[in-house]
């Protein structure tokens, strides 16, 4: 999937987010058919108070919260206000700009701010790398077991 310019201002982000959103709210009013959901005061009520978080993965492994999509006039980047994880740079604003070919994936999470969870995951996009999973180590050539071979 390419998320480029029409992706992020055109209807597919705004789809997903209203996506998440009616999935949150279908698991909380099962008896309420999806095509009169809407029509549902009770339903609707809680569809509006939803939030939604939207993280993007990037190729060189870090990731981001987008607290705030900044519309700018370029076609080939996208401008945002990044949500911070690290509490030391929760006092200013950081405005991240990053090329649409290197968003690789964008996750959408909707839920009721009642219900949110107490120790939802920092997402770490400028403090630090992310973590990845635990390699196992490779062997250097001096660990390597010496070739019969080379021992006659």
């Amino acid at each position: 999937m390419i998320f480029n310019f029409e992706w992020w201002f055109d209807t597919a982000y705004r789809e997903r987010l209203d996506e998440a959103k009616g999935r949150c709210a279908s698991t909380h009013f099962p008896e309420v058919p999806p095509e009169t959901a809407l029509d549902d005061p009770a339903y609707k009520s809680f569809y509006d108070q939803l939030e939604a978080r939207t993280i993007i993965y990037l190729r060189d492994g870090f990731s981001y919260e987008i607290k705030e999509i900044i519309p700018t006039r370029s076609t080939s980047a996208l401008t945002f206000e990044c949500a911070p994880a690290d509490d030391s740079y929760k006092v200013g604003a950081f405005v991240v700009t990053v090329p649409f070919e290197d968003i690789i994936r964008v996750e959408v999470f909707a839920c009721h701010p009642k219900e949110k969870p107490e120790d939802m995951p920092a997402i770490r996009g400028f403090g630090a790398a992310q973590v990845q999973p635990p390699q196992p180590p490779s062997k250097r050539a001096e660990d390597r077991p010496v070739r019969r071979e080379a021992q006659e």
